[in-house]
């Protein structure tokens, strides 16, 4: 009986010396390629910074971060095989806006946004901006808002998907103006802007990025951006709050994983982010896209992605929108 009690002893000692010993997850991770699920098509905003990032943390940790575009429903089916995916670090999220507006705008998702991701970095601010058509005769907000007003119906506005900040900044601008347009819900607005160009569509409120490549190209016409003040990096570029008055929609850039994936995997996450975004090389690319570098700890990421998620209900319901 002794002998058993000791041999049990002495098991117990070893196994308690394998846990004691065995490294936390961050020490072998990454040690394969990580995916990083974008709710959008290649080529558009979302896509270009993404693609900005996942190189730089590629360099830094060792392992291919893949971008793959997984496009449609306003990025929720992104977001859908993001929180079903093992909680392990190999597959993350591009969050943005529209995981904040499609809480309250559609009326059936097969998850709940907050409960079922863990928040890991931000990436960064930025404006949307209304461009459009050079075959338009505006070229202020005010010209557009009275054509639109003396061509009720007659006007087509596109967008990234139902659900997207470049959606609801049309939403909410409709709201405010009474102007009556048609929106055209695209899978990307890189998709859009060819339609767009050739005036197909008039009009987008896309995201800086994207819209300010096709403005600095001379392809559209650039009249506001969204924030509530001109934009720091395009100080010649009213912001439409010049002209309606409260009007303003700023958005963000981050990174979400599945609920449930390590912490120390989080916080290895986003101090890498939070490196890169001092790094003046990265700071530069981020900047020449219009987008302002915000490094945050994951509670601040969290608590932003909560507060961006409650400001848009409002504007949901004041807009008088939803999609089934």
């Amino acid at each position: 009986m002794l002998r058993i009690l000791r041999n049990g002893v002495f098991g117990l000692v070893i196994l308690s010396s394998l846990f004691a010993a065995a490294p936390p997850a961050s020490a072998a991770y990454p040690d394969r390629p990580v995916h990083w699920l974008i709710g959008f098509a290649a080529g558009g905003p979302v896509d270009i910074v993404a693609r900005i990032m996942a190189q730089t943390l590629s360099e830094r940790l060792g392992q291919q971060f893949i971008v793959e575009n997984r496009a449609g429903s306003g990025g929720n089916i992104a977001a859908a095989a993001a929180i079903n995916a093992a909680a392990d670090g190999y597959t993350l999220l591009f969050v943005a806006p529209n995981n904040a507006i499609s809480t309250s705008l559609y009326k059936k998702l097969p998850f709940d946004f907050l409960r079922d991701t863990a928040p890991v970095a931000s990436i960064m601010q930025l404006t949307n901006m209304l461009v459009v058509s050079n075959a338009m005769p505006v070229k202020t907000v005010q010209e557009f808002i009275d054509y639109c007003k003396a061509n009720p119906g007659k006007i087509s506005f596109a967008s990234s998907g139902n659900g997207t900040s470049v959606h609801m900044s049309a939403e909410l601008f409709k709201a405010m103006t009474k102007c009556d347009m048609v929106h055209v819900p695209y899978r990307g607005s890189a998709i859009a802007f060819p339609d767009i160009i050739s005036n197909k569509v008039q009009l987008i409120f896309d995201n800086l990025p994207s819209a300010l490549e096709q403005s600095r190209g001379g392809n559209v016409r650039a009249l506001g951006v969204t924030s509530p003040q001109r934009w720091p990096a395009l100080p010649d570029v009213p912001a439409i709050a010049e002209t309606v008055p409260g009007f303003e929609s700023v958005g963000f850039y981050g990174i979400s994983a599945p609920k449930g994936t390590p912490a120390d995997i989080v916080e290895l996450l986003n101090k890498t982010v939070n490196e890169a975004l001092n790094d003046p090389k990265v700071v530069a690319r981020l900047t020449e896209n219009g987008g302002i570098p915000r490094p945050m700890t994951p509670a601040e990421f969290g608590k932003l992605v909560a507060d961006e998620t409650e400001k848009w209900k409002k504007v949901v319901e004041f807009a008088g929108v939803s999609v089934d």
